[in-house]
């Protein structure tokens, strides 16, 4: 489904404190550790917002009083180049921002609190959930007229006895419906 621009911006997740490293080069093909980050001295301090604008998260690094946005990293699907776990810790992460100019660079964002880390994973995991369940949905939707159709009206000549409970001194009548014209 494309974004469109009346899709509107839902807010997955906002944790309050989390902290950005600035990224030492990659040795090799083995994944980042963040115990090389210089953990003691991060670069910038906020808060993180995930929010969502029609199958795009976007993680949004902003300034904790003013609100100011100082990176944003779009999310087109999950687990992905995007976003990227350490290899030494499951509080800190990898992700990859973008400027309006197209350019790009890799950052480390840190959480002081584990639960915090878990949330981010799990916000991301459960917005790429739903991106796939309405993509089922709509290929449903598109084939709809493909496979058995359940027919439940009336056969012609087919009836049904209901029996309806009366009050008291009152017998119970049963109650004839269908396509002829009363009981045989």
């Amino acid at each position: 489904m494309a974004e469109t621009s009346s899709d509107y911006e839902s807010v997955l997740c906002v944790k309050p404190e989390v902290h950005v490293y600035r990224l030492p080069p990659r040795a090799s093909n083995r994944g980042y550790r963040a115990a090389e980050w210089q953990l003691d001295q991060p670069a910038w301090s906020g808060r993180m917002r995930i929010t969502a604008r029609g199958n795009v998260a976007y993680i949004k690094l902003e300034d904790k009083t003013s609100g100011e946005l100082f990176a944003q990293a779009p999310v087109d699907q999950f687990p992905s180049v995007a976003v990227e776990g350490v290899t030494d810790s499951s509080r800190y992460f990898v992700i990859r921002i973008e400027d309006g100019n197209g350019r790009r660079a890799f950052i480390g964002v840190g959480f002081v609190d584990r639960g915090d880390a878990f949330d981010f994973n799990v916000a991301l995991q459960d917005h790429f959930k739903w991106v796939k369940q309405q993509a089922e949905l709509a290929r449903q939707a598109q084939n709809v007229d493909q496979g058995p159709k359940l027919d439940l009206g009336f056969k012609e000549g087919q009836t049904i006895k209901l029996n309806i409970a009366v009050r008291k001194g009152s017998s119970s009548a049963p109650l004839w419906l269908g396509t002829d014209s009363g009981p045989a």
